[in-house]
């Protein structure tokens, strides 16, 4: 069988949820130099150690969620699933990710080395967790078709703007995920938005728990503490090209790690991060064949698969085609479905 080339998506925050509890021991099992590496690493820190945290008898939404958890947790559990792709299959010709999945991106695509992609998601994590400036929240844009409703950009984007001038209300774009926009501010903004955007299917607008005002200007003071924290020597050439949130390329053998660190440490932190158009330039620039979503959870599948309808992959044109595509060759392969983890392993 000929192998396929595939572009990889990493996940941020808010994959690993109820169901997910478990996710290293039950897939990562033989990693055990790996996850003892992180443990070890948390527990100088006096960190709880990320085997402790999956194998809890129960999924608490305090401590699963916080960011100094959550974080080394996905990242634990995305890294591992990375380096279990079968390479005999496919053939990696671009990584990227969503939001903190820009930090797992850069291990995976070897900008950082596996620890110090831990160090990078670690010391955000807990940096973001103490400085609790702001929230989040989300709001569908995509229809039952899973195209974009005509207007309702615009009308959000209009709202969030008007809100935002207002006096004592901070509220800004955080990430086009191309199927839904996450809005994040103050609470005086995003309570004033909340409020005026119109119901949705029972459950939106939706604050995310203990999520902070990601890629906003409110993250400046997180910024500074990143730059003085983390230094240049963490990062390198990366070996795999890797798509960034502005849809930049840093190809290997061509990118100034002082920039790519700048770029992580800074611009992304306080400014949005346009998830959507990294997935358009991943397949309109290299044309993968499929589409591997790193683990834990399926949260993030939704966003992928809208995303490329809306940049017409493979002539996908809406929810129809897509499924019809799937059925026939899968071309998006979630690694946190079981159903479609032997795909690509």
């Amino acid at each position: 069988m000929a192998r396929k080339t595939a572009l990889v998506v990493c996940p941020g925050r808010g994959t690993y949820n109820k169901d997910d509890l478990g996710y290293l021991a039950r897939h990562h099992a033989g990693q055990g130099e790996l996850i003892h590496a992180i443990d070890a690493a948390r527990l100088e820190l006096g960190q709880e150690a990320v085997s402790a945290l999956d194998g809890a008898a129960r999924h608490s939404l305090a401590k699963h969620t916080s960011g100094d958890n959550a974080a080394a947790l996905i990242y634990a559990c995305a890294y591992a699933d990375f380096t279990a792709i079968d390479r005999d299959r496919f053939d990696i010709v671009a990584v990227t990710g969503n939001s903190m999945g820009w930090y797992i991106a850069l291990a995976c695509g070897g900008a950082l080395t596996a620890m110090g992609g831990l160090k990078v998601v670690n010391t955000m994590g807990r940096l973001m967790h103490r400085a609790s400036i702001g929230g989040q929240t989300v709001y569908p844009l995509t229809g039952e078709d899973w195209r974009e409703v005509p207007g309702r950009r615009a009308e959000v984007t209009a709202l969030v703007e008007t809100i935002g001038a207002r006096q004592d209300h901070a509220l800004y774009l955080s990430i086009d995920l191309g199927a839904m926009l996450v809005l994040a501010g103050n609470e005086a903004g995003l309570g004033a938005l909340e409020q005026a955007l119109p119901p949705l299917d029972k459950r939106f607008p939706m604050r995310l728990a203990h999520h902070g005002a990601f890629h906003t200007p409110l993250q400046a003071p997180v910024s500074a503490s990143a730059l003085e924290t983390l230094g240049p020597s963490l990062f390198g050439q990366p070996e795999i090209p890797l798509i960034d949130g502005d849809g930049r390329i840093w190809w290997p053998h061509a990118s100034a790690p002082d920039r790519l660190r700048r770029y992580t440490l800074a611009s992304q932190v306080v400014e949005p991060y346009h998830f959507a158009r990294a997935l358009a330039v991943g397949v309109r620039e290299f044309a993968p064949d499929a589409v591997i979503v790193l683990g834990p959870g399926t949260t993030l599948g939704g966003s992928v698969i809208q995303s490329l309808i809306a940049a017409n992959w493979q002539g996908m044109t809406d929810r129809a085609a897509f499924e019809e595509t799937q059925a026939r060759d899968p071309v998006v392969i979630s690694m946190g479905r079981d159903d479609q983890r032997p795909l690509a392993t």
